[in-house]
């Protein structure tokens, strides 16, 4: 995490592999740059983007601008910072595939630490295919320098394997290259800000923790709603879906934040050890038991806004039959004493009616014998809702006496906003995640463990699925899914939740 005191990491080289491709244009470079325009960049540090493709250092930098123009939260800083920070970025071709080509990469950190006169953190970002990552990691695993592990880090984008059984071979493969401490399991959600707010919510404030528990808690959602369908991403998304693409590891670390233990230090290893913890207390699903606790679905042709929307399998680069889930909602159960039979309700799709992600504490009722029974007919049992996007926001419902002569009882809310109590905007997850590898803080990063364990609660459902034919497609876009899913909470009384 961004240390509170603008600490700034020590001399840097950050190695892109895929430097000409989509994430570095829409993220790395736009957060990199807004590290720099905040101060936070060593004043030794150079990023040096790796690719197949033919450019000179001045056309990838007049690329990555565009990048940055396009999609930084601060798209028109001014020329002479650009032109400053430009001077950082320098672009390398050569083959990933070619082992020859890697003693360029020790070439480059001997010249440079040199002319530095200094030695140098050295990040190896992986911003490149899943299929790619096992060659780039071998290759590079022969290299002397990446021994050095207090100073050398490897960064690997999810999806982190296919399913359990890959995942332990990368973890195995990465493992026999590289000291665990050396490896950074990235997923963006855990840079957000109101992901890490969880934190502090519930271990800063003695208000919530004492009724953070199966005594006073009802049950919790978790909801990552898109609007949108595939948007070109045919190709990967059928070798996905949604279980496997949101559920597997963006929701379940939320789910670990929200129901975790208190840590005793925010060491990354202790904070990782609780999220372990959490995954490991997940109640394991029994084949014959996926179909009562988790749905799927896909989306067919329709109408949305007035407009013909595609069904799924009518996008390209899917195929006619796609088995593919574009929605998937699970109930879960964290077996230990503080979570006891309190439900975890996942939810997540594509071409729904909102795009949100939003987490809801629904709090059991507080009794209201005590009141006469016209004084409780708008009486809402307490809710706390914690809005990760598009607004980040916390919400507590509680309540409140109408003003007036007569005793009746309504829901009020209170809201704090960061749009509203911070001035300034709030950092995008990628400059947090950048930092902290930079720094050597891996506290918001995956370890081979957690990985694995993730893998283990949705695996009983990726093969029961896998067993049957499902009749798809059966929702609409711009519904919330499947009729099931909305059956799936309300046969346990309850309802799905947004805002």
């Amino acid at each position: 995490m961004i240390p509170a005191t603008n600490q700034r990491p020590p001399a840097t080289i950050l190695f892109i592999f895929g430097g000409s491709g989509d994430l570095n244009l829409r993220k790395l470079t736009p957060a990199l740059y807004n590290l720099y325009l905040d101060n936070y960049l060593s004043d030794r540090f150079t990023v040096v983007g790796l690719g197949r493709s033919d450019y000179t250092d001045e056309s990838f930098r007049e690329r990555l601008l565009e990048g940055v123009q396009s999609f930084s939260r601060r798209k028109n800083g001014p020329d002479d910072i650009w032109a400053s920070f430009s001077k950082t970025i320098t672009y390398l071709q050569m083959d990933a595939g070619d082992a020859g080509a890697y003693t360029k990469l020790s070439n480059y950190v001997s010249a440079t630490e040199e002319e530095w006169g200094v030695q140098a953190n050295i990040v190896f970002y992986l911003a490149v295919a899943p299929q790619l990552v096992p060659g780039i990691a071998t290759n590079l695993g022969k290299l002397p320098l990446c021994g050095e592990k207090s100073r050398v880090r490897i960064v690997v984008e999810k999806p982190f394997g296919h399913d359990l059984k890959t995942a332990q071979e990368l973890n195995g493969l990465l493992g026999g290259l590289f000291a665990e401490e050396q490896i950074y399991r990235i997923d963006h959600y855990l840079g957000k800000e109101t992901v890490q707010n969880i934190l502090a919510l519930r271990f800063a404030n003695s208000l919530f923790e004492p009724i953070w528990n199966r005594r006073y808690v009802a049950y919790i959602q978790i909801t990552a709603s898109e609007t949108v369908g595939l948007e070109g991403r045919g190709g990967y998304y059928e070798g996905s879906g949604a279980l496997r693409d949101m559920i597997q590891n963006h929701l379940l670390q939320v789910l670990c934040m929200v129901a975790t233990e208190a840590p005793i230090s925010f060491d990354a290893n202790e904070v990782r050890n609780k999220t372990v913890d959490v995954l490991n207390a997940i109640r394991r699903i029994k084949p014959e038991q996926v179909n009562d606790v988790a749905i799927r679905g896909q989306y067919g042709p329709g109408q949305k806004d007035g407009k013909a929307i595609p069904g799924y399998r009518e996008e390209e680069g899917v195929k006619p039959d796609s088995k593919t889930e574009t929605f998937a909602a699970v109930k879960l159960f964290v077996d230990n004493w503080r979570w006891e039979d309190v439900p975890f309700y996942l939810r997540t799709g594509k071409s729904l009616p909102e795009k949100a992600t939003v987490i809801t504490i629904q709090f059991k009722p507080a009794p209201y014998y005590a009141f006469p029974e016209e004084a409780t007919n708008g009486w809402q049992s307490n809710r706390l809702t914690i809005g990760i996007q598009p607004g980040m926001d916390i919400r507590l419902r509680f309540q409140a006496k109408r003003p007036g002569q007569t005793l009746a009882i309504d829901p009020v809310e209170m809201v704090f906003s960061y749009k509203d109590a911070y001035e300034g905007q709030e950092p995008e997850a990628y400059e947090t995640l950048l930092l902290d590898v930079m720094t050597g803080d891996a506290t918001l990063f995956m370890r081979a463990d957690q990985v694995e364990a993730a893998w283990k609660v949705v695996t009983p459902i990726l093969e029961a699925w896998e067993a049957e034919t499902p009749e798809f497609p059966n929702y609409e876009p711009g519904s919330w899914g499947p009729e099931a899913a909305t059956q799936l909470v309300e046969k346990d009384g309850f309802s799905w939740l947004m805002k």
